[in-house]
């Protein structure tokens, strides 16, 4: 999971659960229903704020529960690698800190995360991605050791990436990231046709609604009325995820991150009910 998806490591539940038309937040009476999936902590109470303050109607779904390990990082590494702002904070409530090791955050809420902690971060990426991640090391640790630390979700792409850039590389699981037992209020509204759209945050969101719908028996009645209504991923490599589960991207924010992705979903549903086309996809990194 990448910056901001993931990732606080509080799980106890904030959303309201119920389903049907009382859980939409407060925001614009016309406005558009978009399903949101951000981890049901601060993230998703900040993504509804946000979705209402630009004239939506949020339909919270959490997609996304954290299960800490309790494991921390190895304390033998040249880099430190955070990639989520949960990986952070869960690390430093274990009371760990990066000691003399060069800290890297995949993107900046990562990163503000840590400086938060008391730490300095020493790099982060232009693009908030592993790939990201990848590129902005592959010139600095030929022959030194480095730790990665973060979800049970994490790509490869980062881990190969710095092996064959001749690092050394061991992962530490901080947490665990799972469905939630009640997810899926969103997969039946979009099976009857009752979202105008849908605000993917990661690969796992993707993943895990699907899922939910097929537990209710509804997987090709919610993909049909997702892809009857408007999909928005925050990122390329979410974007490729939907694309191969059968969802029609629409949406993908210049920038990775969750502000811009509500943006760009409200005006896209304004430009679809005007005659006018989406905004253009990105070709930065995953949140």
């Amino acid at each position: 999971m990448s910056d901001g998806a993931d990732r606080a490591s509080g799980d106890a539940s904030r959303a309201n659960d119920d389903g049907g038309d009382d859980d939409l937040r407060a925001g614009d009476d016309d406005g558009p229903r978009v399903a949101v999936f951000r981890p049901d902590d601060e993230r998703i109470d900040e993504a509804v704020d946000l979705l209402a303050s630009l004239g939506a109607r949020p339909v919270p779904d959490p997609m996304l529960a954290v299960e800490p390990t309790d494991a921390v990082p190895g304390d033998d590494a040249a880099f430190v690698v955070l990639t989520s702002k949960t990986g952070v904070e869960l690390a430093a409530s274990a009371g760990w800190t990066p000691g003399d090791a060069l800290l890297v955050a995949i993107g900046p809420s990562t990163a503000a995360a840590a400086r938060e902690a008391g730490w300095t971060v020493d790099l982060v990426p232009e693009e908030y991605t592993s790939a990201g991640l990848v590129a902005a090391l592959r010139d600095r640790v030929d022959g030194v050791r480095i730790e990665v630390a973060r979800s049970d979700h994490g790509s490869d792409v980062l881990l190969a990436g710095l092996r064959d850039a001749g690092a050394t590389v061991t992962e530490t699981v901080l947490y665990r990231l799972t469905r939630p037992v009640d997810a899926g209020e969103s997969a039946e509204l979009a099976a009857a046709g009752d979202l105008d759209a849908l605000a993917f945050t990661s690969s796992l969101t993707v993943e895990h609604f699907l899922a939910a719908a097929a537990d209710r028996g509804i997987r090709e009645a919610a993909l049909a009325g997702a892809n009857a209504a408007l999909v928005a991923a925050i990122g390329p490599p979410t974007a490729e995820t939907a694309t191969e589960l059968g969802l029609d991207v629409d949406v993908v924010p210049d920038a990775a991150d969750f502000e811009a992705l509500a943006e760009d979903v409200v005006e896209a549903v304004e430009n679809r009910s005007n005659g006018r086309g989406a905004p253009g996809a990105a070709e930065d990194g995953d949140d």
